[in-house]
């Protein structure tokens, strides 16, 4: 049996001429998406998969197709006879313009074979001349297929071999997906080991050294080191350190990608012309020093040194000189070029160096990409990546990040070893935030157009175009300052239609939803009658600016903060500032004078607070909506409803015996529908009190989704009321407390108790109550759990569907709704706002949560019943 290894990634080109198998060979062992046949894209055409005069516009299709399949980094089979030189060179460089290998199987079967193949099919009537001339072209050019570009080339000689072969997919050197760390990456060593093993030992490796003492290895218990190239030249030990770091690679305790450093050094160890300068003179001095056999191993390991890895389930990218997103995970020459020594402008500066373009300014991928080779003073977070090389051997520092904490670990350099080309500062500007650059700026490429967003929770969400723009209207015209906006709460499933006689919903059905996703622990929430609020706390207006770049009270950016400066925002579910700035700065303030009473700051360690919360009264921020809507509704009624059944009133006690039974009807009617608008308006007044200013503004929090590096949707619904009540218990006039009751859906009892509750709870004018799964985040059979079913109250719904929803015609139609797409929308914009504040511990750029924040706001565009 002959076992064909192909890159999991690669244009792979069947190569025989017609009647040697290659559609049959390509149905036995590729997937059918994966095949592209030039017989079917001639049919696409021409309505004839064997019309010859469509060949040149069926290939300009088939290299349109394959070039999408390898854009998307997928791999692809051509089906062709493809033994003409020219046909495979097009198709080579396509495969190098998306940066693939190419790979060739060729089928070399006998002539006389093909041609009887050819026989037995009627809609293949070529002459025995065409397969002559096939086979001579193959046959001419088969030797030559190497120089053609193609990596990998497989032949098969007869019907016997065709039918032994299997094909084995084999991983690229580059992909280390499967590798999930925990990581050091360390950046540009170049030589300095004294400062390596300062390094090593403070990020807890081990060192074993030898009879000589000189440092043979690393090891750390739980973790690996990623180095990211330039471990030689310019510094003391060139020697030293490659000894420490290809023991450390050998034994699996770390993994190194190679620099435009060791490339040249390998060159000169090789005898080769290069010019002795940035430090390769000294390097070359100190391995002459060495043995034969040690500058053998350096020469062995730096030819095996890969230009960039992917980890982390393509998490994580580490390349020498960074690397743009269309390369990761690529193998040609151009990506190992760009790895090694990044891109350049073109145009050399005052000091004669290279021009560097700055990718990383313009960088959008999902990977974080950590990188060295151009020396900074201070490491800079930008658009998800990260320069290391923080010039140690200039005198600087050398440095890691700790990954998946994003953590920087630095030790300083004990001198500095080589004199730079240009002067380099060891520290950054004075008042300069780096990780902060250009902080206001967000692209509109970033949320514009059809877009598909992937996240931990639900694994794609699409948002549509017109969905995007809606979203993108109301952000750039009504939504407080985007370094503030890190969150947006999604909607709320209801809970399903209840049978219960007079009754819309009922608790019975929430706790029977969560029972069957197999959720027996919940908890049921009060729920406030008030406005939806994210809250963001910052412990002092100097956090807030440091943290999110917040807007200061002056317009001088290098101004220190001021007690007068925001300590926080408060916006509304739709992103939209919740009060005018000076009440925000107010009631921001109460807040963080509560939160710090509390001693959450403290016990949390962090310097801000993300709260999810009701803000009341419901008029605070509902007013014109009470106005225009629910207190006309209720003065129209009040004002027409009692004249109509004074005037049915007379009319019934006229002697009008014909009429009589439907002018009582309509009397009787009339009559309810009195009772039901002055109930409608007694369930708006109930939400409603006055306030002037903040006077009377109560917040009721519920949940503190996030603080500094931390996401709390793992943690248990009571913690987070806990919190809240420790607010309270700081604050009572400004902070509610939310009533709750747990609740096994397993027990029978305790089911009954929950459901009492909530009659209590709604008899009293309450709205009704929340029911979630106590453990907060849960994941069932189907996937992720609705985080939550509202279960409201008869009085209150008719605010939402009107004074006579109760009246039985009205009812039964309104069991009819439909909550599907509610639900649906509900988990979505759910995990696209967990997926935000992971986006936002993780350290990742602005406009990686916004994306998230945005999408939530698009899915509020799609058409679903504004009264679910």
């Amino acid at each position: 049996m002959a076992e064909l290894s192909i890159p999991e990634l690669s244009l792979v080109l069947l190569v025989g001429v017609t009647g040697s198998g290659k559609s049959t060979f390509a149905r036995a062992h590729f997937k059918p998406t994966e095949v592209i046949s030039s017989d079917f894209c001639r049919g696409l055409v021409a309505d004839d998969e064997n019309d010859q005069s469509a060949t040149p516009a069926a290939f300009e299709v088939l290299r349109f197709i394959v070039g999408q399949r390898l854009k998307a980094g997928r791999l692809t089979v051509v089906d062709a006879t493809n033994v003409q030189p020219e046909a495979r060179r097009d198709l080579v460089l396509v495969a190098r313009e998306y940066d693939v290998l190419p790979v060739a199987i060729v089928l070399d079967l006998p002539e006389r074979l093909c041609a009887e193949r050819n026989a037995l099919r009627p809609d293949r009537d070529f002459g025995p001349h065409v397969i002559r001339r096939q086979r001579q072209q193959l046959r001419r050019y088969l030797k030559g297929l190497p120089r053609e570009g193609f990596r990998t080339v497989h032949v098969l000689h007869t019907p016997e071999d065709v039918q032994a072969a299997t094909i084995t997919r084999a991983k690229l050197f580059n992909d280390l997906r499967h590798e999930t760390g925990p990581f050091d990456v360390i950046g540009d060593v170049h030589g300095c080991l004294p400062e390596l093993e300062q390094l090593l030992d403070k990020l807890g490796y081990a060192i074993e050294r030898d009879g000589a003492g000189r440092p043979v290895g690393a090891r750390h218990p739980t973790r690996r080191a990623i180095f990211l190239g330039d471990l030689v030249d310019r510094g003391p030990d060139t020697p030293g350190v490659l000894r420490l770091v290809m023991s450390m690679v050998a034994e699996g305790a770390a993994f190194c990608v190679p620099g435009n450093h060791e490339a040249k050094l390998l060159k000169a160890l090789r005898g080769k012309n290069v010019k002795r300068s940035h430090g390769l003179d000294a390097s070359m001095e100190q391995l002459d020093a060495e043995t034969e056999e040690f500058r053998a191993r350096v020469d062995r390991f730096i030819d095996g040194l890969i230009s960039h890895y992917v980890l982390d389930g393509g998490r994580l990218v580490v390349a020498h000189a960074g690397l743009i997103e269309r390369y990761h995970g690529r193998a040609s020459g151009r990506v190992r070029e760009f790895c090694l020594y990044g891109q350049t402008t073109g145009e050399t500066d005052e000091y004669g160096l290279p021009v560097r373009y700055p990718w990383a300014q313009e960088y959008r991928g999902q990977a974080l990409v950590l990188y060295g080779h151009t020396p900074v003073p201070e490491t800079e977070w930008l658009n998800n990546t990260l320069c290391l090389d923080t010039g140690c051997v200039f005198g600087g520092r050398l440095s890691a990040l700790n990954y998946p904490e994003r953590t920087v670990v630095s030790v300083p350099a004990t001198r500095v070893y080589h004199p730079p080309a240009k002067p380099f500062p060891v520290s950054a500007p004075s008042g300069s935030d780096p990780a902060r650059r250009e902080p206001d700026v967000l692209d509109i490429n970033d949320v514009s157009g059809s877009r598909v967003i992937e996240t931990g929770y639900v694994p794609r969400i699409g948002v549509r175009e017109a969905h995007a723009a809606a979203a993108l209207e109301v952000m750039s015209r009504f939504a407080l300052d985007p370094r503030w906006l890190l969150y947006l709460p999604p909607t709320m499933s209801p809970v399903a239609t209840s049978t219960h006689d007079g009754l819309l919903e009922h608790p019975e059905q929430a706790f029977t939803a969560y029972h069957g996703d197999g959720v027996t622990d919940v908890l049921c929430e009060e729920k406030h009658m008030g406005s939806r609020a994210v809250l963001l706390i910052c412990r002092t207006p100097a956090a807030a600016r440091a943290r999110f770049a917040a807007p200061a009270a002056t317009s001088d950016p290098t101004a220190p903060a001021t007690p007068a400066d925001p300590c926080g925002a408060i916006w509304t579910r739709t992103g939209r500032p919740f009060f005018p700035a000076a009440l925000t700065a107010d009631l921001a303030d109460r807040v963080r004078v509560a939160a710090e009473q509390a001693g959450l700051f403290r016990d949390l360690d962090t310097g801000w607070l993300l709260l999810d919360a009701e803000l009341l009264p419901w008029n605070v921020k509902a007013g014109q909506l009470l106005r225009g809507q629910y207190a006309a509704v209720g003065a129209a009624a009040r004002a027409a409803l009692p004249a109509a059944v004074a005037a049915l009133e007379q009319a019934a006690a006229r002697p009008l015996p014909a009429d009589a039974p439907a002018l009582h009807s309509l009397l009787d009617r009339t009559r309810d529908r009195m009772t039901n608008a002055d109930a409608f308006t007694a369930a708006y007044l109930r939400y409603c009190w006055s306030t002037d200013g903040l006077s009377g503004v109560r917040v009721a929090p519920f949940q503190l989704l996030a603080s500094e590096g931390a996401v709390h949707h793992e943690r248990p619904h009571s913690w987070h009321l806990e919190i809240a009540d420790r607010l309270a218990a700081a604050a009572p006039d400004l902070i509610a407390t939310t009533r709750r009751l747990a609740v096994d859906t397993s027990d029978p009892a305790s089911v009954a108790e929950g459901v009492r509750w909530w009659e209590d709870l709604t008899t009293a004018g309450g709205e009704g109550m929340v029911v979630k799964p106590a453990a907060n985040l849960t994941r069932g059979p189907k996937g992720l759990v609705q985080p939550g079913l509202k279960v409201r109250g008869r009085e209150y719904l008719r605010l939402i569907y009107g004074p006579d929803y109760t009246e039985p015609g009205n009812l039964d139609r309104l069991r009819q709704r439909a909550l599907s797409h509610k639900r649906s929308l509900a988990l979505r914009e759910y995990a696209l706002g967990l997926e935000a504040l992971d986006r936002v511990a993780r350290g990742e750029p602005l406009w990686r949560v916004h994306e998230c924040v945005f999408a939530v706001l698009a899915l509020e565009s799609e058409p679903v019943d504004p009264r679910l």
